[in-house]
């Protein structure tokens, strides 16, 4: 890795800073969520964008001298714990990227969504996924590109991404607009559920744990999935045809979990999205041949696809648009503490069993409980009581 060339850092020391800096970046969604509750989202994403492109344009300027950080540090191998040193000034500007973009910046997007969507969020939410994921892909072809093609250096590469984020605030400040309630007649709804009562509804800890599981298992099969592979005796070549499959398919589960979200409940697509998932990972076990491979892959694309769009679509369905910030905040802290840990959990489990077959099967197990709460709790639609306007006109 080229960072870590730059900086003459060892792999165990840099996913340590990694991790700590997810960690401590997390809390950045509640205070985010607030303040779009408050300014709306064009301050918000106005404001985060600048941050975030003003901070990526110093780290690419970071010099390899300066303190050093000791932090708290784990070896799977040996379960033995101890502290490691990490450049001070890299720490604090990796998680303010991942504060300021892993954690604030996905619940501006979050609470976009949620906000424009109204009260048939699905199909419009399916596009939207489908969107974002294109345009995850070409960023990293385009980051691909420039690292093999164009023989650019990582700082060159990065301090490019922060001029485009900053860029883009110009555009953001032009162009979005904070979406209006949605109205029927001459009523207004803008009430909505709290946070503390939303944390006190079966329905926010489904959408908030499941998706957070999911969260769990891609972050770790992400990084182990070649490892993985190769413990059921599969190469590296169908490593990269896995990698490519899997996002293929899960663009399409996103227009497909779309279209689907209005015929059924977001509870029962929910559900089916962790039986998938449950299925995928129960089956691993049993992968021998490569057509069973590409259908462990096609399983885990449709499981992702699926929970990517129903995390963004339930949230104001089910607790309406006034707090919507607030909650979506406090959804997202849930999926960012699990993405960090994904990866500790697989790798401390295949250290005490010697395979990653049990940590699947458990994690298996805890799929299908969602499954069953998924088929059962309610997802009612949030029905604010309507406030009529009155315009003076008596006629």
């Amino acid at each position: 890795m080229p960072l870590l060339a730059d900086f003459q850092m060892e792999a165990v020391p840099y996913s340590m800073l990694n991790l700590w800096a997810t960690l401590l970046g997390a809390m950045f969604c509640l205070p985010c969520g607030w303040l779009l509750d408050r300014l709306g989202v064009r301050v918000v994403l106005t404001g985060n964008l600048a941050a975030l492109g003003s901070v990526v344009i110093v780290m690419a300027q970071l010099g390899r001298d300066g303190a050093e950080l000791p932090l708290p540090s784990f070896d799977v191998g040996s379960f033995a714990f101890g502290t490691v040193r990490v450049p001070a000034m890299l720490f604090v500007l990796v998680l303010l990227t991942r504060g300021f973009g892993q954690s604030a910046l996905s619940v501006v997007s979050l609470a976009l969504m949620g906000k424009a969507a109204g009260r048939s969020p699905g199909p419009i939410v399916g596009v939207y996924s489908f969107l974002v994921s294109i345009f995850f892909m070409a960023a990293f072809k385009g980051v691909q590109v420039a690292f093999e093609e164009l023989h650019a250096d990582w700082r060159s590469v990065w301090g490019g991404i922060g001029w485009a984020i900053v860029g883009s605030t110009v555009l953001v400040a032009l162009f979005v607009r904070d979406p209006a309630p949605a109205v029927e007649s001459r009523s207004v709804a803008t009430d909505g559920a709290t946070l503390f009562r939303a944390l006190g509804t079966p329905a926010f800890w489904l959408f908030g744990l499941a998706t957070s599981l999911y969260g769990l298992v891609g972050a770790g099969v992400s990084l182990f999935n070649q490892s993985i592979l190769a413990e059921r005796g599969f190469d590296r070549s169908v490593f990269l045809d896995v990698t490519i499959l899997a996002p293929m398919v899960g663009l399409a589960a996103n227009l497909a979990t779309g279209v689907f979200a209005r015929r059924f409940g977001l509870g029962k697509l929910m559900a089916i999205a962790m039986v998938v998932l449950a299925g995928a990972l129960l089956a691993f076990p049993y992968v021998t041949r490569l057509a069973e491979v590409y259908a462990y892959a096609v399983a885990m694309g449709i499981a992702g696809g699926m929970v990517t769009v129903l995390f963004f679509a339930v949230w104001g369905q089910a607790f309406g648009p006034r707090h919507l910030g607030t909650i979506q905040g406090a959804a997202q802290l849930l999926t960012v503490l699990s993405s960090a840990l994904g990866p500790v959990v697989l790798a401390v489990s295949h250290r005490a069993y010697g395979s990653y077959v049990p940590i699947f099967q458990q994690l298996a197990g805890v799929a299908l409980l969602f499954a069953v709460a998924g088929w059962f709790v309610p997802v009612s639609k949030f029905a604010p009581p309507l406030e009529v306007v009155d315009d003076g006109d008596d006629r």
